[in-house]
């Protein structure tokens, strides 16, 4: 399943709508990766509101993400991870450790906006 990718300006946002095999995961990095150099992109923010599960390989993936994009110069805001999400990944020892993260993708918006706005 492709996940849309959009550019907003110098932000792009890759919005989760199912859940995803290791594969499109996969494809995730690669596409986000190439769409930061090919925009030069300031940041990227990741949607997951849609995704009622992640489990070791997904949170890794997007650990990796985020790590790729910022060695581009970029920063990564993970949204809208779902209560149940965010429990079950604690209890398994997951963690997104030096990602960003924000409630729903408006305060995402308004971390980067603000983020960029003392930067600049």
């Amino acid at each position: 399943m492709d996940v849309p990718i959009l550019k907003q300006g110098e932000f792009l946002i890759a919005t989760i709508q199912a859940a995803l095999s290791d594969a499109d995961l996969l494809q995730l990095r690669s596409g986000l990766i190439q769409q930061v150099v090919r925009f030069r992109s300031r940041a990227v923010i990741v949607d997951v509101t849609a995704m009622d599960v992640m489990d070791s390989f997904a949170s890794r993936t997007l650990r990796e993400i985020a790590h790729m994009i910022r060695l581009r110069g970029a920063e990564t805001v993970i949204v809208g991870i779902q209560p149940e999400v965010a429990f079950a990944m604690v209890q398994l020892g997951l963690t997104l450790e030096g990602v960003a993260t924000a409630l729903d993708l408006e305060e995402g918006l308004a971390y980067l906006n603000q983020k960029f706005r003392s930067t600049s």
